[in-house]
């Protein structure tokens, strides 16, 4: 079939790890061929391996997972063939290596159990039927996993500039917060200095303005003269009679 497995080429967390990696899935590429009981199966192979790996003739002849370190190819993820037509609601993706469990119980059925090296590897669809083969896939570009490096080869500078970076961003942010606090106190000193002007301008007007209520001295000329009196130790002399008519 003209149909060749990849990597999907969208952003996927994790779509090529140490000992696994993510396929698309072939989705209407069996459905001409695939009857009801016919099964798909994945051949996993070394890359330089892939031109040696003959189809087994039945589902008894499929290379197991922990025959892969000496046989240099297995087969895995047996799945119904109806899985992967055309109306099939399933996953976009297959993860190959993804079961642990295989290896840790070392069992004799086909599983995907995690890829033991780098690689790397090719990959292809098979139909299989009850009498055998029917269709399959062209091999897969290769597909090279991730290394793990050793933690003597992590060379620890980066995290020592990291740690830098951290410290001048503190005291990037306590600057700020120091800026901030002193450019609240000094409007809060202005505008309480502005209140306290405005309370002392009505103080000193409404003081201006108060008068109390008093009664002015009479004025000296308007009191009889009989009541004027004399200076302390002075007497007042009486008025003289008129002169008599000659």
């Amino acid at each position: 079939l003209p149909y060749v497995p990849h990597v999907p080429p969208t952003a996927l967390l994790g779509k090529v790890t140490a000992t696994t990696f993510a396929l698309e899935r072939p989705c209407c590429v069996f459905d001409r061929h695939a009857d009801a009981s016919d099964a798909v199966w994945l051949a996993v192979a070394f890359a330089n391996a892939s031109a040696a790996f003959r189809n087994p003739r039945s589902r008894a002849d499929v290379p197991p997972y922990k025959q892969l370190p000496t046989a240099r190819s297995y087969m895995t993820l047996e799945t119904a063939a109806a899985a992967y037509s055309c109306s099939a609601q399933s996953p976009p993706v297959l993860r190959v290596g993804g079961d642990t469990a295989c290896r840790d119980q070392g069992r004799q059925d086909p599983c995907n159990g995690p890829l033991p090296s780098p690689g790397p590897y090719r990959v292809k669809f098979l139909l299989m039927g009850c009498r055998g083969p029917k269709a399959e896939t062209l091999w897969s570009e290769p597909i090279l996993l991730r290394t793990a490096l050793s933690p003597s080869t992590i060379d620890p500078a980066p995290a020592r500039r990291g740690s830098d970076v951290v410290v001048i961003a503190s005291i990037l942010a306590s600057l700020g917060s120091v800026l901030a606090t002193a450019v609240l106190v000094a409007l809060g000193a202005k505008v309480w200095g502005s209140l306290c002007h405005q309370d002392l301008g009505t103080d000193a007007f409404t003081r201006r303005s108060y008068r109390t209520h008093h009664i002015p001295p009479a004025p000296s000329h308007s009191l009889p003269t009989s009541s004027r009196c004399s200076p302390p130790g002075l007497c007042c002399s009486a008025p003289q009679s008129p002169a008599p008519c000659q």
